[in-house]
């Protein structure tokens, strides 16, 4: 009688190919994974970590506590006197807690420079005590390691501009990698679903099946967060995933541009209280506000003269996504635009909150716990998939000889 042989079935078209461009695109772009990963997982609890670290230059003395703070124009020339910097200082953040000091920064971009360190010409927060006029903390924040993991997270430590591209190409390849992952985990039937969502080694003894495990059901459950910090991560580096976010939100692909508005006191001279009567009455506007933030040297980003003083304040400390903005007059002081959160699309909502989304703050201390881990585990993928691609390959070299 003659014994009948079972061939083991041939994997299906989606998933050998599956199988093929996951192991082709990890192979190229896994080192650059790894290093993305792991630094942004770093930077997640930064806020945290600075909170504790800088605490006795966040908090100003109870005793120094007075009615009414100094002049930001005094404390302006204060600091600029103190540390005669050759650049002007950019803006103020501005707590609404009394307890709280002034944030003053220095920031200034190189837009000729091809790296990090050569970009920023200068990136210095001072905290500064409103009531009296003392420097409570200078920190040189372009060699701190927040902002560095920032840049290598960002652009591998290149020109932020064109850096984006060399981390958001291969990002694009890991989004592939993750889906074409869930194809080849993704099992038939129930049963052998169930063995894949856990780890069982108490009979298993190999390191090599270990660590296959390891990259399959890790892999698994990080695949869908780390789906959402790839294209959140995205929506930074390329303009066509920023407006397809907003076609989807919004039905429009591009966010309404902000109008100028023409300063109606530009004939006037200039208040030289004109940063003291914004505060007033942005503090009056949102009471509720955790801060707000005012440029000072009269421009933007990008380095463009500004025709008004933009004013930002931000609904809850620590988060960007509950953002209102005003505008007021440079000359007079006088508000001219107010627009809250509650006023603006869905696609500028997600605008100001994809930053918050990316890092998990947007989702609390459990998000950034969890994107902490998610970002542990990406950065792991590499490595686990390298050893089970060296195993085979190992394999099939004896098998050979």
């Amino acid at each position: 009688m003659k014994k009948k042989h079972h061939h083991k079935k041939k994997p299906s078209f989606i998933k050998k190919w599956s199988s093929k461009l996951h192991l082709w695109f990890g192979l190229s772009v896994g080192l650059i994974v790894f290093i993305v990963s792991l630094s942004g997982s770093m930077y997640v609890f930064k806020d945290e970590i600075q909170n504790q670290l800088r605490k006795e230059a966040i908090y100003v003395k109870a005793e120094t506590i007075r009615e009414k703070p100094l002049s930001i124009e005094v404390l302006k020339e204060k600091i600029t006197l103190e540390l005669n910097e050759k650049f002007p200082v950019s803006s103020v953040e501005i707590s609404l807690g009394k307890n709280k000091s002034y944030k003053f920064l220095f920031y200034e971009k190189d837009k000729k420079a091809w790296n990090y360190f050569d970009e920023v010409k200068i990136n210095k927060l001072i905290y500064v005590n409103q009531y009296n006029g003392n420097i409570l903390g200078i920190y040189n924040e372009k060699y701190d390691l927040f902002p560095i993991l920032k840049s290598i997270h960002w652009s591998l430590l290149l020109k932020s501009d064109w850096g984006k591209y060399v981390v958001g190409i291969p990002v694009i390849l890991f989004i592939i990698m993750l889906v074409t992952g869930i194809i080849l985990w993704w099992p038939k039937n129930k049963n052998a679903r169930k063995s894949r969502l856990s780890f069982d080694w108490k009979k298993v003894k190999s390191w090599k099946r270990k660590n296959y495990d390891l990259h399959n059901v890790l892999g698994f459950y990080a695949s869908f967060i780390a789906l959402l910090l790839s294209l959140s991560g995205l929506y930074f580096a390329y303009s066509w995933v920023k407006n397809s976010f907003n076609f989807a939100l919004s039905g429009l692909a591009e966010l309404p541009k902000e109008k100028e508005i023409k300063s109606p006191d530009s004939l006037l001279a200039k208040n030289n209280s004109v940063f003291d009567l914004t505060i007033l009455q942005t503090q009056k506007l949102y009471s509720k506000s955790s801060s707000f933030r005012i440029p000072l040297n009269g421009k933007n980003k990008k380095g463009k003269e500004l025709e008004n003083i933009p004013v930002t304040a931000y609904g809850k400390n620590g988060r960007f996504s509950e953002r209102n903005q005003l505008i007021y007059d440079k000359y007079s002081g006088k508000l001219l635009s107010n627009k809250p959160h509650q006023k603006l699309t869905n696609a500028e909502k997600y605008a100001n909150a994809n930053y918050d989304v990316h890092v998990g703050s947007y989702f609390g201390i459990f998000g950034k716990i969890l994107w902490f881990l998610t970002g542990l585990i990406c950065a792991s993928l590499p490595v686990t998939g390298f050893l089970i691609w060296w195993g085979k390959r190992k394999k099939q070299g004896k098998k050979t000889l």
